[in-house]
Formats: structure tokens, C-alpha cells, sequence
């Protein structure tokens, strides 16, 4: 399919544009993998996805250019009233999401719309929230040796005292998902005028009193940094790898530095190089952004003194003893670049020491190929050779000889206990899967801007809200499948149990965010819409999911099964439920070790992860080697006469959740947290992250063992 070629639009246009549409083009997104695709536009009606190789568009179906998605169902016997409670209840569900769309409007690609500006055209310069560093993957000279925080500060936070536009600043548009991230964008004071160079120019004079002194020398230790954004590229440093010695553009730059004597200065002048790509004739387009911070104290000296910025004046120290005077100034250096638009994140996206990544990917690699070889042939020998001996048995001889897991037949599909729990649990766990696998899909091939996370996570809401229905049809089936008869609770705690308390969990660690005046607390109102959002579509998807599995037949059962269960003799240890989990949890976490690191830092530090071609290598070895353990496990507890394998598969398949809690907690090992919001902050949002790859890996080992289990047990012969 081919794209149809964007048309720039001027500066003069974009100043015609409504607000709304302009602060789109200030999203900080990275540039396509092909140089043209189709604009998107705004969302009116409907949601249509329309994927190309060069786009993704959230707009209406009404487009000449797009073709929308159709849903095919399955035929099934359901009466005509329930579908058409169905799909009634399917169409309001896609509505709310569709008028969802419509608040948001249209999501626009890296690479859709470039601005063009004339000579001394405005350029917007918007501000973000202050966020923590980390140190020990870059050196720059803002180091040294303090305790960390992990939780964000708006830009214009009343005691760092930043300078403020006229008339107060203004909050700009966001997307859900950059709000749930913490992201508070801002108007600033900064003028920047296309081709116009400034030289120290004042922005305003700030006094520090002793208690902000010492709250923001406390910040500039804990590596805090400012996030600008200029023509939707991130303000950025350049900044030296330690273990490569290369050179890119890193996002952000520090609010101060720590000198060799351990004192904190704040950064009060700026110098903004702006590159740009001249295009024609007084079309210009900006095509990158570095900022260079200087400490420069001006005590006792004249506004228009001509020395005011010279770089040899001593550093703005911040006496937490008095109060202190600070002069904030800026100024503005353009420089031409042969870098064209459409590859201007190219030096921002910077992999960090890739042959590791390569090294681990192969060697787990290799590693699940092994496993599966030796595990099939181990299975496929032992179980053949057991198979053909049971079935060469006269079953109509007095004494029939059975032993290993052929002698738990009558009890290996007997209802597990708290079966309604296991299937709500198996089926969030798919809901949460399918959610990861189609955003990493989309993400993978550039439908997706892996440097908007506020898009990212938006997109994966609405993925997990509409996987509502996949959820409730595998619970209720499930449930179904081991006999449950109370199908209404089911279908009620299937989109309530798992969102309900992670949504509790997050609104327990939004007390201490507030405490802290952080914006990374979520807004009462943006809770009270995720709230709305998910009665309105979730609910209503569930009730659908469950209707139609209802009138789904139930998979056979390959045997009968006894009234009376078997009794389990002793098990060894080593397959006992939390050691067997333990070892088998160390395959699917080693797939995903390296790359957690790189999630971990995007999360926790602002940085930029765009990796989802390791990330989706990663995850296909994750559920491949989470899936053959699971089965491996399953298959001795069977053969030690233990047919209550339903828990267990759960619990070994989400062995590796322990792991990833481990490898959040040494994350951090060489830098440690400042105060106990932060420690309870990491420590809680690192349990729900474990908790929710525990039940994505456990649904995954639960079924992979089910399916299993019925292909074995179907090849014996049972009188």
C-alpha cells in the first residue's frame, strides 16, 4: 500500500490552526522508518485502525485513503435476544471508546506533519516535568555521590522558583497515558525567533529563600533535569557512554551540578543551539536541539553589564544560611545542518552497548532451542514407549498394570479448588497478554512512537480495555470447563477483581505521590475518568464476552472421573509447587533480563526505550520457554501421582515474577533511595509489575499444561 505523500504546511498555516490541533505537533515523537505517510486526522465518530506500512491512523473511517478494520464473529447457536444484548452491549462499548477517541482527537506519527517556519517565525519552547537521573550509564559532569528519589515535580513547582511566562503559565493538551506517566507540559518564557540569534538575554530574577535554597540543593544532588521540548524534539546534552566512549544526544539536561568538592550549584544561563535544515527558499525546519547550562553568579553586577555571561564568572552557590538573589538568562544560537527532518531523531535514539543485548538474545536463543529439542524428545520417547506399553494391556484381564501418571486418569481433570479464582486470575492473565503482544506488535513495526510514552500507554489502555471480552470468554469458559455453576459472579469479578486492585494498589502509592507534590499524582479527576471509561466499555464487553461463551461446547474429556479422589503419596521436594517454580522461573526470566533493565530506566529515569525489536525477541522466548517448563513441571508432578496440577501450573509458569521483583530491587543496588516515599513508591509500583508478568506468565503455563494434559491423556485406552 502506498502512502499518499504530506503535504507541508507553512508557518503561516499553523498559526491559522486551532489551538488544539497546534499542540499536537508539539508531541516529542521520533521519525518513521519510511520518509512519507498519510496525516492523521481528528477522530469525529468512530474509531478507525488502519494499518499500512508506513502508518497507523486514530481518525475516522470517512478517509478516502484508509480502509477500516472489519470484526468477523464465529457463527455460534446463541439465541436471537442474547445477540442481540451482545451485540448491543459490543456497539456501546466501541462508542465510549470511539467518543474516548474523540476528547483525545487523532494521534499523530513521527514524521506526519513537519513544520515548516520563515526567517522569524516564533518558535514554541515548552517545558515538562523535572525528573531524576541516573548516573552510572552516561558520565557527564552533573555526577556525584547522592541518595536517589524516583518521583517527578511540575516544571513551575513554587520552590525551585523557575521563571514564569506573562501571564502565567498554561498547560498544553495531553494524552491520558502522559498523564498517567507524570508528563505536565507547560508554556515557558523562552522567545525563540527562526534565525535570530540572542545573546543573554533576562528572563527574571529569583530569590531563593533558606528553606528552597536547601530543597533545591538537595534536588540539584538527587540529579534532577529539566525536559524541554522545541518542535517536538527534546531539548537535549551531548553525553559520552562510559563502556563505548560514543557520543550522542541524550534527552534532558540537569537542573544543576555537584563540583569536585561536593557543592551543588544551580544552573541559571542557557544557551540554546537550534540546528536546522534549510529546505528552499526561506523554508527552514528544526532538526535538533542541544542545550548547553552554565552556573553564573551576577552578585553585585549591572542587568546590562556586558560581562553578565561570561563564562569565566564563579558558580551560583545556594547559601541554605540567607537568602539568595539568582539571575536567569538565555540565549539562542542557530546552526545550519545537512540533517534532514526525517531522520533528525537518529542521533537522540541511541542503543546502549547493543552487543550485549545481541550476546544475551542469542544465548537464550540457543538456550530455548535446546530445552525444546531435549524436552521433546524426552517426552515424546518416554510417553510413546508408556503409551503403547498401556495400551497393549488386556483390559480384560484381572490385573492390569499402571504406574506414573497413567494411575491418576480418573483424577486429573477433577475440579481444582477455588476454581472460580483460577479462572478469573487465567483469564486477566490472557487479557494482560494479548494487551502486551498486539502493543509490542504495533510498537515493532512503527505504529506506535516508542519516545511518547504518554501514546504508548494510552494505546495499551484502550488494548486492555477492549481485551475485556477475550477476558471474560476465557474465565467464563474456564469456569465452565471445571464445573462451576455460578456463572453471574463470574462474569461480575472476571473485569473487576484484577483492574480493581490494581487500581487500588496505584491509588495507595497516588497518597504518598501527593505528599510529595509530585506530578506523577494522578489528578482526582483523570481517576474518576479511568473509572468511567472502565465501567462504560469494560463492563459492557465482559457481560458480551461471557454471553457468547455460554453457548460455546465445552472441550471433551478424554477420561472419566472418579467420585472418589486418589490419595497423593509423598512428594519429593524438589517437585514440590514453590521449588519447582523457583527453578523452572529462571528460563523465561534470563529471556527478559537484559531487556528489563532498559524498561526499568525508561520508567524510572525518563529515558527513552524504542528497543521493541529485542523487546518482542524477548518476549516471543519469554512465553516459548514459559510454556515448555510449565509442561515439563506438569508432567512429573503427574508422574508422581499428583493429579492437583492446575495451582501449580499457575504458580510455576509465573516462577519468573520473582526473579523480575530481585531484579527491580537490584536495580538500584549502587545508588541508594532518599527517604521513605521513595523506597515505598519503588518497592510498590516493582510489586505490580511482578504481579502483573505473574499473571501473564501464569495463564500462559496453566494453559499451556491444560492442553498438555488432554493430548496425553487421549492416547491411552480407559475400560
Amino acid at each position: 500500500m502506498t502512502g499518499v505523500p504530506p503535504q507541508p504546511h507553512t508557518k503561516k498555516t499553523i498559526s491559522q490552526t486551532p489551538k488544539p490541533a497546534k499542540i499536537q505537533n508539539s508531541r516529542y515523537l521520533p521519525p518513521p522508518v519510511h520518509p512519507t505517510s498519510t496525516p492523521s486526522t481528528h477522530a469525529r465518530i468512530a474509531i478507525s485502525i488502519a494499518i499500512s506500512p508506513r502508518r497507523l491512523i486514530c481518525g475516522p473511517a470517512a478517509n478516502p485513503h484508509l480502509s477500516g478494520s472489519r470484526i468477523f464473529l464465529p457463527p455460534t447457536t446463541l439465541s436471537s435476544e442474547k445477540l442481540t444484548l451482545a451485540m448491543q452491549l459490543t456497539f456501546s462499548s466501541v462508542a465510549a471508546v470511539s467518543a474516548l477517541a474523540a476528547v483525545a482527537q487523532a494521534f499523530y506519527l513521527p514524521g506526519v506533519g513537519p513544520t515548516n517556519y520563515g526567517k522569524s517565525d516564533k518558535i514554541e519552547l515548552y517545558v515538562n516535568h523535572l525528573t531524576p537521573s541516573m548516573h552510572h550509564m552516561a558520565s557527564f559532569k552533573s555526577g556525584g555521590d547522592a541518595s536517589k528519589t524516583i518521583f517527578s515535580y511540575d516544571y513551575y513547582y513554587p520552590r525551585f522558583k523557575f521563571c514564569e511566562p506573562k501571564g502565567g503559565p498554561q498547560k498544553q493538551l495531553e494524552l491520558l497515558g502522559a498523564i498517567i506517566f507524570g508528563d505536565r507540559i507547560f508554556n515557558s518564557p523562552f522567545v525563540l525567533n527562526m534565525l535570530e540569534d540572542k545573546k543573554c538575554e533576562v528572563l527574571c530574577l529569583s530569590e531563593y529563600r533558606r528553606a528552597e535554597a536547601s530543597f533545591v540543593n538537595r534536588n540539584i544532588r538527587a540529579g534532577y533535569t529539566y525536559n524541554w521540548i522545541v518542535d517536538g524534539l527534546p531539548a537535549a546534552r551531548h553525553v559520552k557512554e562510559r563502556s563505548t566512549s560514543l557520543e550522542f544526544y541524550s534527552p534532558g539536561f540537569p537542573i544543576g551540578k555537584i563540583d569536585l568538592d561536593n557543592n551543588p550549584h544551580l544552573y541559571n544561563h542557557f544557551v540554546i543551539h537550534i540546528e536546522y535544515h534549510k529546505r528552499s527558499d526561506n523554508v527552514y525546519r528544526v532538526v535538533g536541539v542541544v542545550v548547553e547550562a552554565h552556573s553564573l553568579d551576577r552578585t553585585g553586577m549591572n542587568a546590562k553589564t556586558d560581562d553578565m555571561c561570561n563564562p569565566d564568572l564563579k558558580e551560583v552557590t545556594l547559601d541554605k544560611e540567607k537568602d539568595n538573589e539568582v539571575l536567569f538568562t538565555y540565549s539562542v544560537e542557530f546552526q545550519e545542518s545537512t540533517t534532514v527532518w526525517a531522520t533528525r531523531w537518529d542521533k537522540y535514539l541511541h542503543v546502549y552497548d547493543p552487543k550485549i543485548q545481541w550476546v544475551s538474545l542469542i544465548n537464550f536463543s540457543l538456550i530455548v532451542v535446546v530445552l525444546g529439542v531435549v524436552m521433546s524428545h524426552i517426552l515424546y520417547s518416554t510417553l510413546k514407549n508408556d503409551i503403547t506399553k498401556y495400551n497393549e494391556v488386556n483390559l480384560d484381564d484381572d490385573v492390569a498394570f499402571e504406574s506414573g501418571w497413567k494411575l491418576v486418569n480418573g483424577d486429573v481433570f477433577r475440579s481444582p479448588p477455588n476454581r472460580m479464582l483460577l479462572s478469573v486470575l487465567v483469564g486477566s492473565g490472557v487479557q494482560l497478554f494479548c494487551m502486551a503482544l498486539i502493543t509490542i506488535v504495533f510498537a515493532l513495526f512503527g505504529l506506535l512512537s516508542p519516545s511518547n510514552r504518554g501514546a504508548l500507554s494510552t494505546f495499551m489502555f484502550i488494548f486492555y480495555i477492549l481485551f475485556s471480552f477475550i477476558s471474560s470468554y476465557i474465565s467464563g469458559y474456564l469456569y465452565r470447563f471445571f464445573g462451576g455453576e455460578n456463572w453471574k459472579l463470574n462474569m461480575l469479578l472476571t473485569p473487576v477483581l484484577v483492574p480493581g486492585v490494581i487500581f487500588g494498589a496505584f491509588l495507595f502509592l497516588n497518597f504518598f505521590l501527593i505528599s510529595k507534590n509530585s506530578s506523577g499524582a494522578l489528578p482526582f479527576g483523570t481517576m474518576i475518568t479511568v473509572i468511567l471509561i472502565w465501567f462504560a466499555v469494560s463492563l459492557p464487553l465482559a457481560i458480551a464476552g461471557s454471553i457468547f461463551q455460554s453457548k460455546q461446547s465445552l472441550l471433551s474429556v478424554p477420561v472419566r472421573t472418579n467420585q472418589i479422589p486418589r490419595q497423593i503419596p509423598p512428594q519429593k521436594w524438589y517437585v514440590r509447587t514453590i521449588p519447582v517454580s523457583l527453578m523452572c522461573g529462571l528460563f523465561p526470566f534470563g529471556s527478559i533480563a537484559v531487556e528489563l533493565y532498559f524498561i526499568y530506566s525508561s520508567l524510572w529515569f525518563n529515558k527513552i526505550f524504542y528497543m521493541f525489536g529485542f523487546l518482542f525477541l524477548c518476549f516471543v522466548l519469554m512465553i516459548a520457554t514459559t510454556a515448555l517448563v510449565s509442561v515439563l513441571a506438569i508432567y512429573y508432578t503427574l508422574c508422581g501421582e499428583n493429579h492437583k496440577w492446575h495451582w501449580k501450573a499457575v504458580f510455576v509458569g509465573g516462577g519468573c515474577a520473582f526473579y523480575v521483583f530481585l531484579h527491580a530491587m537490584f536495580f538500584l543496588r549502587n545508588e541508594a533511595l532518599s527517604g521513605f516515599t521513595s523506597v515505598i513508591l519503588f518497592a510498590g509500583y516493582s510489586t505490580i509489575i511482578a504481579a502483573l508478568i505473574f499473571l501473564v506468565c501464569g495463564s500462559l503455563g496453566f494453559l499451556a499444561s491444560l492442553v498438555f494434559v488432554r493430548a496425553i491423556y487421549a492416547q491411552i485406552k480407559i475400560d
